[in-house]
């Protein structure tokens, strides 16, 4: 198929709504001054190739290469773009139990994923293992909540980090899942938790306040809701507990929605919160325009890989 068809094929769903200065629209709203293009993933579990014919209900979805292409389109239509992954990139097949991780990182280093934040299936092969992937990646890993200060990982994953698009400003921080009961002690090691709404005020405050940013994301394994256990820390508790993120990019539960959840923070103004499943199924995007006075509208929409 030609791409521009073979893209609207696989939009899955975009969203409308206001969010206070801050707009989601279908994408066939009339063009800002500025865009943005957000892509991510998340829970790829070393899902390399595509499921073939008979994988049930992901049958002929997914794979690495299928997952470029698609990637390379969007960039050559949208050049002001940021790819993110949300973590759990580690441990589904075989790839990972023979490369240890280098065959991942790898791969999307060559797709030239911007950032990352890790997911308890990342420590897999312990803090030492990770350690010895990154070579392999040319992409940062960001985590604000995970202190790596007695680790090989020391000054190698940092809290946050910002880039700088057309004159405009978007910082990323990362946050992480308690790793109790989910992470052996012997592979975590000395890794310290932090509790991720603390260090989510501290990071908006430094990026809205010290950054000066356009842009507010939380990449973040915690999860996107949790039924049975309404109040535990998920991504919507995230939102609804802090201010200034304009959008979460979640991962751990492999919640597939959609388009974006908007969800009200503590000042009652509108957050995007998005899934994309898991296994590279889908691919998320998210485009955000902006005026010559910096407000913000925003579509988003999950992709069919």
């Amino acid at each position: 198929m030609k791409r521009r068809h073979f893209i609207q094929q696989s939009v899955a769903a975009t969203t409308l709504v206001t969010l206070g200065g801050f707009g989601l629209q279908s994408f066939n709203a009339a063009p800002r001054v500025k865009q943005i293009t957000i892509l991510h993933t998340n829970d790829v579990h070393s899902h390399i190739d595509a499921f073939g014919p008979e994988d049930g209900r992901n049958a002929n979805q997914g794979g690495v290469a299928r997952r470029a292409s698609l990637i390379e389109s969007i960039r050559k239509e949208t050049p002001n773009t940021l790819l993110l992954d949300a973590g759990d990139i580690f441990q589904g097949t075989p790839y990972f139990n023979y490369y240890g991780g280098e065959l991942e990182f790898r791969l999307m280093s060559k797709l030239k994923y911007d950032a990352a934040t890790i997911g308890n299936h990342d420590f897999d092969n312990g803090v030492d293992g990770l350690y010895a992937q990154l070579p392999h990646a040319k992409f940062d890993f960001i985590s604000a909540n995970y202190d790596f200060k007695n680790t090989v990982l020391d000054t190698h994953v940092k809290p946050y980090k910002v880039f700088k698009k057309d004159g405009l400003k978007i910082g990323i921080f990362g946050l992480g899942i308690a790793l109790d009961g989910l992470v052996d002690r012997k592979m975590s090691k000395e890794t310290e938790y932090l509790d991720p709404i603390e260090m989510s005020q501290e990071m908006t405050r430094r990026l809205k306040t010290e950054e000066q940013c356009d842009l507010i994301i939380c990449l973040s394994h915690l999860g996107y809701h949790y039924k049975n256990l309404p109040d535990r820390i998920s991504d919507l508790n995230l939102a609804k507990a802090t201010k200034d993120i304009d959008l979460i990019i979640g991962g751990h539960t492999h919640t597939f929605l959609p388009k974006p959840t908007v969800a009200q923070n503590k000042e009652g103004k509108n957050v995007l919160v998005n899934q994309v499943g898991c296994y590279g199924i889908n691919l998320g995007r998210i485009d955000f325009y902006f005026d010559n006075d910096k407000n913000k509208t925003a579509n988003g929409t999950s992709i069919i890989v």
